[in-house]
This record gives structure tokens, sequence and C-alpha cells, in this order.
């Protein structure tokens, strides 16, 4: 089954359904990846605040599988935005990963409340990888619409993509909306609200209506509404079940219906970036 893809803003191409492996423990990664590339997974997102970088990067290293029909994405920890700190952290990732270029490298928080409220010279360093070939495509984690308009004014350099909270418990417009305005694409973390979607009855009653499960019909949902999703499952049945979305469409009705659970502030599921100040010990 081919994963369609999306051409972003420096006219690369990104599968716009992946693999997450948030959370999935080191020493489980490399077997879970393996896992998923077998099922037809060729889109790994991780991040150095996973710790589970090295593990992705032997099981690229043992799988049978061209480099370039692999996209992936690595994050910049939260402990490391100063540009020295970025510049040494991206090089770690690299080495992790076992790879000359990673496809798409983020600012995983904003983190405004630190650094003296620097997160440009951050931005800035990351744009260093692309100019030196390192790094195919940057973009962001979890900026708001005025972290958006402060990086794109203060450097002329606009993220490939924002990837932020969004499931349909909350669709997090705002953010959305800032990012598409200039051009970014739309990464969806807890595309299904960490499980919360799985006992819903609207979503329910229209997953019947196609015979597929809640998480199928919601993954849909993104794809449908221009979202790059990676959802993570360690099992393999899982893994099947939310790659196979690509057979069957939602009526504009059905997602507009599922765009109307949106609770607003009160259904997300994470931090809130305006205030999110964690820094790994």
């Amino acid at each position: 089954m081919n994963v369609p893809t999306i051409t972003l803003n420096n006219q690369t191409q990104i599968p716009q359904l992946g693999f997450g492996v948030f959370q999935v423990p080191p020493e489980q990664t490399a077997d879970t990846v393996t896992k998923a590339f077998e099922v037809g997974y060729r889109h790994i997102d991780t991040a150095q605040m996973y710790g589970n970088e090295q593990e992705v990067g032997i099981a690229i290293a043992n799988a049978d599988i061209p480099r370039d029909e692999l996209y992936v994405t690595s994050k910049l920890n939260n402990s490391f935005h100063r540009p020295d700190d970025a510049r040494r952290a991206f090089d770690d990732t690299m080495d992790k990963l076992g790879l000359d270029q990673i496809d798409l490298f983020l600012i995983h928080w904003p983190l405004p409340t630190l650094y003296d409220g620097d997160f440009v010279s951050t931005w800035q360093t990351l744009a260093e990888f692309v100019a030196d070939g390192r790094a195919r495509s940057i973009g962001v984690s979890n900026f708001q619409p005025a972290h958006l308009e402060r990086i794109i004014a203060e450097t002329g350099v606009v993220p490939a993509v924002n990837q932020i909270e969004v499931h349909p418990y909350f669709t997090n417009e705002e953010a959305r909306a800032a990012s598409i305005r200039h051009g970014i694409e739309i990464e969806a973390w807890s595309p299904i609200a960490q499980g919360a979607v799985l006992s819903d009855d609207t979503i329910g009653k229209i997953a019947a209506a196609h015979g597929k499960s809640i998480s199928q019909v919601t993954l849909r949902w993104h794809v449908e509404r221009g979202d790059i999703v990676f959802p993570k499952s360690m099992h393999e049945e899982r893994m099947r079940e939310n790659f196979d979305i690509f057979d069957f469409s939602l009526t504009a009705e059905e997602v507009e219906t599922i765009a109307a659970l949106d609770r607003g502030a009160d259904g997300r599921r994470g931090p809130n970036p305006d205030e999110f100040d964690y820094i790994p010990g």
C-alpha cells in the first residue's frame, strides 16, 4: 500500500503517515521499529528526549531498505537550546541514528519562559544544518502563533512543519491556521488523544458505517484534513490497523462532525506550550 506524500515548502516530500516511538522503551525500540518496517512504514519519528535514537538507528542499519525510501525525524532536547549546545546535540543525534543526513530536525518545544525567552538563536542554529547539508528540512514542534511569527520575522526562515497536539477533542485551530498561513505543514501528535477517542460514540457510529475501527477513522480524519500523522503502537496487529487507512474516505459531513467534538483548551492532553518549561535532569 502506497502512503501519500505531502510536498513541504522547500519542495521535499514527506510521507503523510509515519510511525512514532514516543514512550517506546529503548530496549524494545529496535524490534518495534523493525516490525513497523515489516508492516510498511517508512517514516519514523523520534526525539532526543525519547532516549531511543540509537535503537532507531540500529533498526535502520539492519533493515534492507534503501535510504532514499526512509524518512527520519528527530527533535532537539530541551536542555540544548543554546547554539553551541544545539550543534553538539545535533552531532550526537546523527551519530546515534548512524546517518549522514536527517530528513527533518525540529525544535521540540519553544520554552518561552526559559533561555531569556530566546528560541530565535536556536532556530538560526538549526538553519545551519540545512546549509551544510546534514538536514534536508527543519521545523518546529509545539510552536504557538506568536512563536511562529517571531522566528519568521527575525530570521526569514520558515519552518517546514509545526508538530503540534491535534486530535478530535483538541483541534488546535489557532496554531493550525497560523502554520497554514505561512505554508507550514501540520504534524499531529497524540492523533487519537492518547486513546481517549477510542470510546467515542460519535466516531464509533462513523466507524461502523465504514466497517473500520475508531482509530482508523480518526487517523483518516487527520489525513483528509491534511495532517501528517505518526501513531505509536508496540503491537503488530495495531500497527497494521493504523496503516490500513487508505482504502476508504470520509464524507465532508463526517469530517465536520468529528471536528465538532473539539473541546477547546479543555481537550488538551499535553502541556500548554506557552507555559511548558521541562528541562531533563
